[in-house]
């Protein structure tokens, strides 16, 4: 039998199914996308002479979701191109279709009854090898599996992708009593890796692990929140990363998931849970009820708990009132608890701070995570079977930064019992005595199994999930400063990896990168330049750099740049191959690492750019120079004008331009033929690592360009003219315009007539003296200083 799975049917084109077919289309998927037969045709079919017994009516719900994919934000496709990878039909002429593929999902009405009456239709129509799954987000597997012939059951499971499937990682995997075992463990795989989920193993109960958890966390707030006193802006400002979750806090999560929504699962959880001991808090209070009988659903009736108007004066946040049902102006409350968390990276320790105060924040943030935690304790086994599953979903679906049980660690489990008990709530037994359930030994990190009497057990690890903060503990640290540390990956293949507030890039990290280059020159076969912080690199530390033109101290400056410079060449001409693994954030300095490596390996979601003309600055650690070179070798490659090449990569730096996947990188010029693209951040650094291994064998240290032609300053005058038209047209602003010349004016290669024999240092002695000079403007200042104090541009 045949086990690759490669042509998917996707059953039901609403926005959920159309865009798992989208994440499926972004893995290299073959995608049949099938919806209902309409009813009737519409006014304009019926005008354009189309009935009933027309394709194009009969397929109208799918090729309207397909064609709606380019329009939905954030983006549910990689590239705009995707959507040819799936083709659309519908659930009547279609179903014989259904022996082409080889996993089916369906993704309709959240019904019991609709889903059994669907798969049942399904069956005549499968492949005996088909894998079948059901997106539900909480209705019974076991049900849903009695609808099937019982050659099929063991084929079926629940595969819950949370909304919006190319962005939230979790995926929870539900067995019925029928499964293979084999087909949920190659399912879970397949997932893993080519879709680049995070797989959590679920049991049947209502609403799973995350929703459950998730749910229940939400209504207490509701609940604590009205003992209290306190308004939702009050709650949200202590319920998201202060007490290490998300900036959607509690009632903006609410208002993304909808209240109808919410409302639905917290109803469904209190008629399917009759022996919950906390069933009462799924009960919502009456006012959230009012709110959706007047179409108050949140983010999609732009009004939930919070609602975003616009006006003369620009745009104001109101939040809503519960107390008297109207909406009043944000006041964006501020409590000595939350700011007594601000400035700590480590969530552990700035939830340890919030529940250290006194005031109403840190009285609700107390009640709110006690609930939640002992809540969540009371669950095992009976949602899951380990703590390892249920912190994941919470930090993989709900967006938490520490799960449950690493909370209960980081408040110290001792403490979170005392606490409780003041209170006079009601400990769980089972948890008197418990240390932690969490603990490192010989590298490895443990948990404890409580499904099976207490005992310790190794956090399942893939063998192709390098993490690096294991690595760490286990003693592959060879060389650290306060900016960047290098690990020996094994097979003589070492890491850089940075760690700076946002991995800015400094002079530590730049001196590091010399050490790790040495290493791996000298002990090993290549470098990986990864980490798995928030973000690859923002860049350069803008800070510094203000405070030195403050200073007027531009020869230091000078001295940096020159470093930055040095580093980035020696990167890009080592003597074993150097392999990128960039992640989220990789703009500017961190862009150019990137541009000087041997090559990229980037995850999905990188989104790359040369930003610094934003700050009133240019890339001058090579990252000008590098698109100028890469210009003028393309023109040479294919013997024709270097213009077209030249004027694409000049747009990237002049617009900032940043791309909204790892995959537009290659239009943008950025990734090269031959680079990989990672789904799984779980691999990213195994796959950088493959690929150093693979280079390594035929590695060829390169020189320093000194053949190069000059594209001068006829090119550098057509790009003038050019920025000249968009200033007189209004799109840019005078001292814009002074920036894209001196931009055209080091990518072209200097004021040279074309033509002119020139070598890579020259390209780097250009962007470091415009550096320079711009440095000295004052509208560059202005523009530095208003993005570390708003974190948007300024277009002065």
């Amino acid at each position: 039998m045949d086990e690759r799975i490669e042509r998917v049917a996707v059953l039901g084109s609403g926005v959920m199914g159309a865009t798992i077919a989208a994440q499926l289309a972004n893995a290299g998927l073959r995608v049949l996308l099938l919806d209902i037969v309409p009813k009737e045709a519409t006014a304009e079919e019926r005008a354009a002479g189309l009935g009933l017994a027309d394709r194009a009516v009969r397929d109208r719900l799918a090729t309207a979701a397909r064609a709606g994919l380019e329009r939905l934000k954030p983006a549910p496709l990689y590239l705009p191109a995707y959507a040819a990878r799936i083709e659309v039909g519908n659930l009547e002429d279609d179903l014989p279709r259904l022996r082409e593929c080889d996993w089916v999902v369906e993704v309709v009405l959240e019904n019991l009854e609709v889903k059994r009456a669907l798969l049942a239709r399904l069956a005549p129509h499968l492949r005996p090898d088909v894998v079948l799954s059901t997106n539900t987000s909480g209705l019974s597997v076991n049900a849903l599996a009695e609808a099937l012939p019982e050659p099929l059951r063991p084929r079926l499971l629940v595969t819950h992708f949370f909304n919006p499937p190319r962005y939230m990682r979790l995926v929870e995997i539900v067995s019925s009593r029928f499964t293979d075992p084999a087909v949920a463990a190659r399912m879970a795989e397949l997932i893993r890796v080519r879709l680049g989920k995070g797989i959590v193993t679920a049991k049947d109960t209502p609403n799973f692990v995350a929703n459950r958890i998730g749910v229940f966390s939400l209504c207490n707030a509701v609940h604590h929140m009205v003992e209290l006193g306190l308004t939702v802006e009050e709650v949200d400002a202590v319920a998201g990363p202060a007490t290490a979750r998300p900036k959607s806090a509690a009632f903006r999560t609410a208002d993304l998931v909808g209240l109808d929504t919410l409302a639905h699962v917290a109803r469904n959880s209190y008629e399917l849970l009759p022996g919950d001991e906390q069933r009462a808090a799924f009960l919502l209070p009456g006012f959230v009820g009012g709110m959706i009988q007047r179409g108050l659903l949140g983010n999609k009736t732009q009004g939930g708990f919070f609602r975003k108007t616009k006006g003369e004066e620009g745009s104001q946040v109101l939040f809503f009132d519960h107390r008297s049902g109207e909406y009043l102006p944000a006041r964006r409350p501020r409590f000595a608890s939350v700011e007594a968390a601000k400035g700590i990276d480590d969530p552990g320790k700035r939830l340890r701070a919030v529940l250290a105060g006194s005031d109403p924040a840190a009285t609700f943030a107390w009640r709110n995570l006690r609930d939640t935690l002992l809540y969540a304790f009371n669950r095992i086994p009976e949602i899951a079977d380990d703590v390892v599953n249920v912190d994941a979903a919470m930090r993989w679906g709900f967006g938490w930064e520490l799960g449950p049980f690493e909370m209960m660690d980081a408040i110290g489990v001792a403490e979170l019992v005392r606490r409780a008990e003041a209170d006079g709530v009601k400990v769980p037994a089972a948890l008197y005595g418990v240390p932690s359930f969490y603990s490192e030994e010989g590298g490895k990190r443990r948990f404890v199994d409580l499904a099976h009497g207490g005992g310790w057990l190794d956090v399942p690890r893939p063998p192709d999930h390098l993490d690096l903060t294991v690595l760490e503990k286990a003693g592959a640290v060879v060389e650290r400063n306060a900016g960047a540390s290098v690990l020996d990956l094994g097979d003589g293949v070492f890491c850089l990896e940075f760690h700076t507030k946002m991995n800015a890039i400094g002079n530590d990290v730049l001196a590091m990168v010399h050490k790790a280059l040495r290493r791996a020159e000298t002990e090993g076969r290549g470098l990986v330049i990864a980490n798995q912080g928030p973000a690859f690199s923002a860049g350069a530390n803008l800070m510094l750099v203000a405070m030195a033109i403050a200073e007027g101290a531009y020869d230091e400056i000078a001295l940096t740049v020159r470093a930055f410079q040095k580093a980035m060449m020696a990167v890009k001409y080592a003597r074993v191959p150097v392999v990128a693994a960039p992640h989220g954030l990789a703009l500017g300095g961190g862009c150019e690492v990137c541009l000087h490596a041997t090559a990229m390996n980037p995850l999905a979601e990188t989104y790359m750019g040369l930003v610094e003309l934003g700050v009133g600055l240019l890339p001058a650690g090579g990252g000008t120079k590098e698109l100028a070179l890469r210009a003028v070798r393309l023109a040479e490659q294919y013997e024709t004008d270097v213009s077209p090449f030249l004027f694409k990569h000049f747009t990237t730096i002049a617009t900032a331009k940043v791309s909204a996947s790892a995959d537009e990188l290659r239009g943008m010029g950025l990734l090269r033929p031959g680079d990989g693209v990672t789904l799984s951040p779980d691999r990213l650094v195994h796959d950088a690592k493959a690929r150093v291994l693979a280079l390594a064998a035929n590695h060829r240290p390169g020189e320093p360009a000194t053949d190069l032609r000059a594209p001068g300053r006829s090119v550098a005058a057509s790009l003038a003219s050019q920025l000249w038209n968009m200033r007189m047209g209004g799109f840019i602003t005078e001292y814009e315009e002074k920036l894209g010349r001196t931009v055209a004016g080091v990518i072209t290669g200097g004021d040279v007539p074309a033509g002119t024999a020139i070598t890579e240092q020259w390209l780097l002695d250009l962007e470091r003296e415009a550096f320079l000079r711009l440095c000295g403007e004052k509208k560059t200042l202005e523009r530095i200083q208003h993005m570390l104090k708003k974190g948007k541009p300024l277009r002065n």
